[in-house]
């Protein structure tokens, strides 16, 4: 029950962002006075609506998203000779109006993540690694008694004493160097660790307290299994790590928006990288949908994620519940943006395509050459519609039946 109510829920706050991203574009371009004929949440038959001015609002019988009506988008559109059509104001508020759908985007993830930080947590950024967090933590040990030697994960009494025990290694030791390697992350402590030999003196310096202390540790060889299935002999000083270090960090309202900055420009970088990986990892939906394991870095729908945040809400995982609105929003708000019609980003481009062509034929005095044929640009738009739609297919389908779970 709870996993529907929160895939209705989800549902819902993607309807409220696309119906303010729409509000985007009506509240700047009413702004600028141009002449805004329609705003509509949902598509398809009208179920309710009334008229303020010369703009009818009104909701449809299909909640899959939103519409603004903006007269004269381009000159050639049939309502371009009116007098406050858009194409007749200056580039930069055309701009403003077609960018202002993502603004709200960035705008709403803005919020959510300083919400996020301040009643829930960041990633600490202090835990920055390519492999994984808990390599960055600080290098303290926590000494185990002994080398497990075998497949048991608990000490038997055939397994050796640890080396770093017999030693003279302490719980809370902060590793500072490894023969005369300085680290500062469990991370380079591994590095350096992991090469050493079996039975040769490695000498380890820490901090215990405020002193600094230089012991002799002697590793033990024992058998591991690798990941290929073959056993081989490595050394090990049995040392464990002791996370000091919070994976979330809370922060004050004000502290609260340096780190929403820093967390939003993660991920506004790893969207890019997601956005180009996107055809590399087509082959892995169709493997999906013929019921192989999902890969959960696969592209998903708003069906996928709002899957997902139905098991959000089911787990009672709010802060998932809203960093999954968080990279929804800065998805749309970034993906609108790609240069391509019928994208607000390729209304943008053409835009300024103009504005610098009539700059440089300015230059070499000749004729300027006027406005952009959208007709000519049809052909180009049909294909990008059939791509994105083929693509959605592709992934609500993978979605349905085999979709990413959290669980």
């Amino acid at each position: 029950m709870m996993n529907a109510l929160g895939i209705a829920l989800f549902a819902l706050v993607i309807l409220i962002s696309v119906s303010l991203h729409e509000a985007g574009h009506m509240g700047t371009a009413k702004a600028f006075g141009m002449k805004v004929t329609r705003y509509f949440v949902g598509f398809g038959p009208t179920l309710w609506s009334f008229r303020r001015g010369e703009t009818e609002y009104g909701v449809k019988g299909i909640p899959l998203g939103g519409f603004v009506k903006i007269v004269g988008m381009t000159p050639q559109d049939e309502d371009a000779d009116d007098a406050k059509a858009m194409w007749r104001f200056p580039v930069w508020k055309r701009s403003i109006v077609m960018s202002a759908g993502s603004i709200v985007h960035f705008i709403l993830a803005a919020v959510a993540i300083w919400g996020l930080a301040m009643f829930s947590g960041l990633p600490n950024p202090a835990l920055d690694h390519p492999e994984s967090p808990q390599l960055a933590q600080p290098p303290v040990v926590q000494v185990q008694p002994c080398v497990v030697t075998g497949t048991a994960t608990t000490c038997t009494p055939q397994d050796p004493t640890s080396p770093a025990k017999a030693a003279g290694l302490q719980d809370g030791d902060v590793l500072l160097a490894v023969n005369g390697h300085p680290v500062s992350n469990w991370g380079q402590a591994v590095e350096q660790i992991r090469p050493l030999a079996p039975g040769q003196v490695a000498t380890m310096t820490v901090k215990r307290g405020d002193a600094e202390q230089t012991l002799q540790v002697t590793p033990a060889g024992v058998e591991r299994k690798m990941t290929d299935g073959s056993t081989r002999k490595v050394a090990a000083i049995g040392v464990g790590l002791s996370p000091t270090v919070p994976y979330f960090v809370k922060y004050g309202p004000v502290e609260a928006i340096g780190a929403s900055a820093q967390h939003a420009g993660n991920m506004v970088g790893a969207t890019f990288e997601a956005l180009k990986q996107f055809p590399q990892r087509i082959p892995a939906l169709f493997s999906a949908i013929g019921g192989a394991e999902r890969d959960p870095n696969t592209p998903i729908s708003v069906v996928g994620i709002s899957l997902l945040g139905g098991e959000a809400v089911e787990r009672g995982a709010w802060d998932l519940f809203v960093s999954l609105f968080i990279a929804f929003n800065l998805f749309i708000g970034i993906f609108n943006l790609l240069p391509l019609l019928p994208l607000d980003g390729g209304h943008l481009f053409i835009a300024w395509f103009e504005r610098i062509r009539s700059w440089v034929y300015a230059r070499l005095h000749k004729p300027d050459p006027g406005r952009v044929d959208y007709f000519k640009l049809m052909p180009l738009t049909y294909t990008v519609i059939l791509i994105f739609g083929a693509f959605t297919l592709l992934t609500v389908t993978a979605d349905l039946v085999n979709p990413i779970s959290i669980k």
